[in-house]
Order: structure tokens, then C-alpha cells, then sequence
């Protein structure tokens, strides 16, 4: 089994910052893209962002481009998402998951991992 973990999430105000980390129970796993999603309640699960294995390629959702950043660091087998200037409407649950491609589409993605919540208050 694979096992994907996230950490970080949290209650936070409006305007305020978390940093998410994922940790890959296997290092292969640094040769996937990583990426980033989020589940609020009722809604279908979206994509948030994305990084190739090397780093050098990132892509965002445009609800949260200019204001999250998604990093990797391969000798930790860990992924990143930095939080900033968090809104209400960013509350839901985000998971970690890997791909074998850079993608948007969630079916795509091989692995994931259990979820982390994040509250936004106003």
C-alpha cells in the first residue's frame, strides 16, 4: 500500500496563512507529479494545483492562483501547498495525491491521501 499523509490543515481567519505538507511512504513516489485537491461539503472534489517531479513545472486552479504555492522536495518525499490570503470559500478538505502525468483530472491520479481540513473563518 501506498500511503499518502497530510498535515497542516487547521482553523484559520480570513486573510490568513496555513502550509499543508504531504509525506509519501515510498521514495519512488518522486518520480510523480503531486498534486493538490479539495472536497467542500456537497461539492464535487476539485483540482488546486499541480508539480512535476522535478519542481520546474507548476500549474494552478484559477480560484487560488496568485495566493497558493505548490512545492516538492524530493530528498523528503514530501509535497507542499503554502496557503496565503485564505478566503471562507478555500474551506474544505484537501488531499495529496500522485500521478504518473501532469494533469488537472482527478481520475488520473494513482494514489491518495486521507484529507486534511481547512477552516476559513470570516
Amino acid at each position: 500500500q501506498v500511503q499518502l499523509v497530510e498535515s497542516g490543515g487547521g482553523l484559520v481567519q480570513a486573510g490568513g496563512s496555513l502550509r499543508l505538507s504531504c509525506e509519501a511512504s515510498r521514495r519512488t513516489l518522486s518520480r510523480h507529479a503531486m498534486g493538490w485537491f479539495r472536497q467542500a461539503p456537497g461539492k464535487e472534489r476539485e483540482f488546486v494545483a499541480v508539480i512535476s517531479w522535478t519542481g520546474g513545472t507548476t500549474y494552478y486552479a484559477n480560484s487560488v492562483q496568485g495566493r497558493f504555492t505548490i512545492s516538492r522536495d524530493n530528498a523528503k518525499n514530501a509535497v507542499y501547498l503554502q496557503m496565503n490570503s485564505l478566503k471562507p470559500e478555500d474551506t474544505a478538505v484537501y488531499y495529496c495525491a500522485a500521478s504518473e502525468l501532469i494533469v488537472t483530472d482527478k481520475t488520473k491520479y494513482n494514489y491518495w491521501g486521507q484529507g486534511t481540513q481547512v477552516t476559513v473563518s470570516s
